[in-house]
C-alpha cells in the first residue's frame, strides 16, 4: 500500500513535467491504476479483519462511485483537470479506508454525503463557465456571509469550546465551511470592479468583520483561513507590498494584543473568557505532556500514535487510534500515520500539495481577473486548511480544530471542498 501511494504521488508530480496532452493522459491513467489497486488491497485487509459481507458491498459501492465520477467528468467536462479528479479520488479513498477502520457507520454516512455532494455540485462548472453575472453581486456575498456567521455566533451549537454549527431537523451544518467560498467571491468581485483605495478599505472592513465574528465564536481555525485568503487575494489584485505588509502587520498585532493584553485588562470581561480558550490551546501545544491529563491529552495521544506507527505503520486494525479524541475529524492524519505509516501520511500531504499546485497553475492561466482571484482565493483556503490540520496534529502549530479536506469525517467540509474543486 505504501508503494502504491508513493507511485500515485510520483505520477502526481510527473504530470507537471509533461508537455503534451498524450503524456499527461498516460500519467493520469497510471495514477488511477495505483489508486484502484491501493483501494482494493486496503479493503481486502478490512474484510479479513471484519469478515463482513456489508464491508464487501460497501467496497463495491465505492468502486462504482469512483468509476462513474471519473468517466462522467471526462465525458461532460472534456477540459477539466484529470489530475485534480484523480487526486480527489485518492484522498477520498484514503478517507473511506481510515474511517471504515475507525467507525464503519460513519464511513458509510460519509460515503452517502460524498455521493450527494458529487451530484449536487455537478452543475457548478457549467454555471461558472457560462454565467458572467456572478461578478455583479459582491455585496450579496458579503452580507449573506456575515449574516450566517452572526447567526452561528448567537445561537450556534458549541463543540469543544467553539460555536461552529446549526441544527435543522436532525442535520447539523457548519456555515463557515460555505461562507469561506462566498467570502472569496465577495473579495474577487470587489477587486475586479476596482482596486482603488476606497474599494480596498471597504473590502478590508468587511473582511475584518468576517474574521471578528469567527473569533467571537472561538472558531479560530476558520478565522485564520479567512485572513490568509484575503491577504493572498489582496496581493494578487494590487501587487502592492505596502498593502500586503500593512495587512500582515495589522493581523499579527491584533493577535498578539488579544493573546497577551486582554487577560490583564479585566479578568471578568467576556474578552478574558474568549481568549482564555486560545491560551489553553497554546499551553497544550507548548508542553502537552505536562497537561496530559487535561488539555494536552489529545495532542499527546496524537504524538504517541505517530511515533508508534513509525515509517511503515502498524497495519490496519493493529494500532489504537481510537484513543485520540475526535480522531476521525481533527486528528485523522495521526490515525493514518499510526496504522498506514508516516510514509503513507507524507504522500497524502504531497497529494494535497499537488492539488494546490494545480490550483495555482489554473489561476495563472486565467485571463479575467475575477476568475484569477477566485482560483487564488479558493486555493489559499484549501492549502491553509491542510496546513492547519496537519500542523495541529503533529504539534507544529497549536491545534485549530479544522478538518483535512476530503479525508476527515464531516458533511459540511466534504460539500464545501467539492464546491471548491468544481469551481476551479
Amino acid at each position: 500500500m505504501i508503494l502504491l501511494i508513493a507511485m500515485d504521488t510520483y505520477y502526481n508530480f510527473r504530470f507537471f513535467s509533461m508537455r503534451d496532452e498524450e503524456g499527461k493522459n498516460r500519467v493520469c491513467g497510471r495514477q488511477l491504476v495505483c489508486m484502484f489497486m491501493l483501494h482494493f488491497l486496503a479493503n481486502i485487509l478490512i474484510w479479513l479483519n471484519t469478515e463482513s459481507v456489508t464491508m464487501l458491498a460497501f467496497y463495491g459501492a465505492q468502486v462504482v462511485f469512483f468509476l462513474l465520477y471519473i468517466y462522467l467528468t471526462r465525458l461532460f467536462y472534456r477540459n477539466s483537470s484529470r489530475l485534480l479528479v484523480n487526486n480527489m479520488c485518492t484522498l477520498l479513498a484514503t478517507g473511506f479506508i481510515i474511517l471504515t477502520r475507525l467507525n464503519p457507520d460513519r464511513a458509510m454516512r460519509q460515503f452517502v454525503i460524498v455521493a450527494a455532494a458529487a451530484v449536487i455540485t455537478w452543475i457548478i462548472p457549467f454555471i461558472i463557465d457560462r454565467v458572467w453575472q456572478l461578478v455583479t453581486f459582491p455585496w450579496v456575498y458579503g452580507i449573506l456571509g456575515l449574516v450566517l456567521l452572526g447567526v452561528v455566533c448567537v445561537i450556534g451549537n458549541t463543540s469543544y469550546g467553539a460555536q461552529l454549527s446549526l441544527s435543522f431537523g436532525g442535520f447539523t451544518v457548519q456555515p463557515s465551511e460555505f461562507v469561506k467560498i462566498s467570502f472569496v467571491f465577495f473579495v474577487a468581485a470587489m477587486f475586479y470592479q476596482s482596486t482603488d483605495r476606497e474599494t480596498i478599505i471597504k473590502t478590508t472592513v468587511v473582511a475584518a468583520l468576517h474574521v471578528l465574528v469567527l473569533v467571537l465564536s472561538k472558531d479560530l481555525g476558520s478565522a485564520l483561513i479567512f485572513f490568509v485568503a484575503y491577504m493572498t487575494m489582496l496581493f494578487v489584485a494590487t501587487s502592492s507590498y505596502l498593502w500586503f505588509g500593512a495587512g500582515i502587520a495589522g493581523g499579527s498585532l491584533a493577535a498578539v494584543a488579544a493573546y497577551y493584553l486582554f487577560p490583564h485588562v479585566r479578568r471578568r470581561v467576556e474578552a478574558y473568557h474568549l481568549f482564555s480558550h486560545i491560551r489553553v490551546r497554546v499551553r497544550a501545544w507548548q508542553n502537552p505532556l505536562s497537561y496530559i491529563d487535561k488539555e494536552g491529552y489529545q495532542i499527546s495521544q496524537s504524538l504517541f500514535a505517530i511515533g508508534t506507527g513509525g515509517w511503515f505503520g502498524m497495519g490496519l486494525y493493529r494500532g489504537m487510534p481510537e484513543k485520540i479524541p475526535v480522531v476521525d475529524k481533527d486528528f485523522v492524519f495521526a490515525a493514518i500515520s499510526e496504522e498506514m505509516g508516516a510514509l503513507y501520511a507524507l504522500c497524502v500531504l504531497f497529494l494535497c500539495l499537488g492539488c494546490y499546485m494545480q490550483f495555482m497553475l489554473i489561476a495563472m492561466k486565467m485571463q479575467a481577473m475575477f476568475y484569477k482571484l477566485i482560483a487564488f482565493g479558493l486555493g489559499s483556503v484549501y492549502i491553509t486548511q491542510v496546513f492547519l490540520t496537519i500542523g495541529g496534529g503533529t504539534k507544529f502549530i497549536p491545534s485549530t480544530g479544522v478538518t483535512l479536506p476530503l479525508v476527515s469525517y464531516g458533511g459540511s467540509s466534504i460539500v464545501s471542498t467539492f464546491i471548491i474543486f468544481q469551481v476551479i
